[in-house]
C-alpha cells in the first residue's frame, strides 16, 4: 500500500487526497490551540503544591492534559497520592487503544514506535483518523503531536513560574480549564446512543459520588459506566432475540 492510497475505514478514496497544506495547517490548529491550555496546568499544578520541577516533569514524561489534571486535582483536594495516581492512569489508559489503530494507520518502523507513542493523545488520534491516506495521517499526527508537546511543555512552565504572581488558582476558575478542554474533544466523538450513554453515566456517577467518596476515587467509579451500559445494552439485545423467537414459534404453532 502507497502512502497515498486510501486506508480502509478513512474518509476518502484512493483519488480523494488532502494537499500537505491543508493537513498542517489543521494539524497546527488543533496543536496551538489545547498547547496553550498547558499554561493552566502550570498555574494549577504549582498552586496545588507541586513544585517547579515535578510540575514540567509531569507534562514531559505523563503528557496527556486529562489525567495531569485528574492527579494535581485530587491532591490539591487532599487525596492519598495512591488513589491520585490511578485515576490518572485510568484515565490515560484509554490511550492504549488509540495507539492499537494508529499502529496500522501509522505503519511506523518498530525502532520509531516507543518514541511516538509519547504523542498518542487524544488531539494526536482525532487528526490523524480524520485523514485519507498513510501519508496525510504521518503528516497530521506528527505535526500535531510536535506543536502540542512543544506548547503544551513551554506553557506549563511559564504558568508554573507565574502561580505565585497569579495567587489563588481557585479564584480564576483555571482548575476548570482541563476538564473543559477534555469534553470539548470529547463532545464531537460521540456519534451514537451508547457513547453518549456511557459518557451520561460516568458524569453521574463522578459528580454524584464526589461529596462522598476521598479524592479522586469517584474518577475510579466513573470508568464503571462502560461496562454497566454495555451490559444494560446486551441484556436488552438479548430480550429483544428472544421475544422475536417466541414471536416466531407462536406464529409457526398458529399455522
Amino acid at each position: 500500500m502507497t502512502e497515498q492510497t486510501a486506508l480502509p475505514g478513512a474518509p476518502g478514496t484512493e483519488a480523494d487526497t488532502k494537499p500537505d497544506a491543508a493537513v498542517v495547517r489543521d494539524a497546527l490548529g488543533v496543536g496551538v490551540a489545547v498547547g496553550l491550555s498547558g499554561f493552566a496546568f502550570g498555574v494549577t499544578s504549582a498552586g496545588s503544591g507541586l513544585t517547579l520541577a515535578q510540575t514540567c516533569a509531569l507534562s514531559l514524561l505523563v503528557f496527556t492534559g486529562a489525567s495531569q489534571f485528574a492527579l494535581v486535582g485530587a491532591l490539591a483536594a487532599g487525596g492519598n497520592p495512591l488513589t491520585a495516581a490511578a485515576g490518572a492512569f485510568f484515565l490515560g489508559v484509554r490511550n492504549a487503544f488509540y495507539g492499537l489503530r494508529l499502529s496500522q494507520l501509522l505503519a511506523l518502523p518498530c525502532a520509531v514506535r516507543p518514541f511516538a507513542a509519547q504523542w498518542v493523545i487524544d488531539e494526536t488520534t482525532a487528526v490523524a483518523l480524520a485523514q485519507p491516506t498513510r501519508r496525510a495521517v504521518r503528516i497530521g499526527f506528527t505535526v500535531t503531536g510536535l506543536t502540542l508537546y512543544v506548547l503544551w511543555n513551554l506553557t506549563t512552565l511559564l504558568g508554573a513560574l507565574g502561580a505565585e504572581a497569579i495567587g489563588d488558582t481557585d479564584a480564576w476558575g483555571l482548575d476548570a480549564a482541563g476538564p473543559a478542554v477534555f469534553l470539548a474533544l470529547l463532545a464531537p466523538m460521540l456519534k451514537n446512543t451508547t457513547e453518549r450513554a456511557v459518557a451520561a453515566l460516568a458524569v453521574l456517577l463522578g459528580l454524584g459520588l464526589l461529596p462522598v467518596l476521598p479524592a479522586g476515587v469517584p474518577v475510579l467509579v466513573a470508568a464503571l459506566a462502560a461496562p454497566l451500559v454495555l451490559w444494560a445494552r446486551g441484556r436488552r439485545a438479548g430480550g429483544a432475540e428472544d421475544g422475536a423467537v417466541r414471536g416466531a414459534a407462536e406464529g409457526e404453532g398458529e399455522r
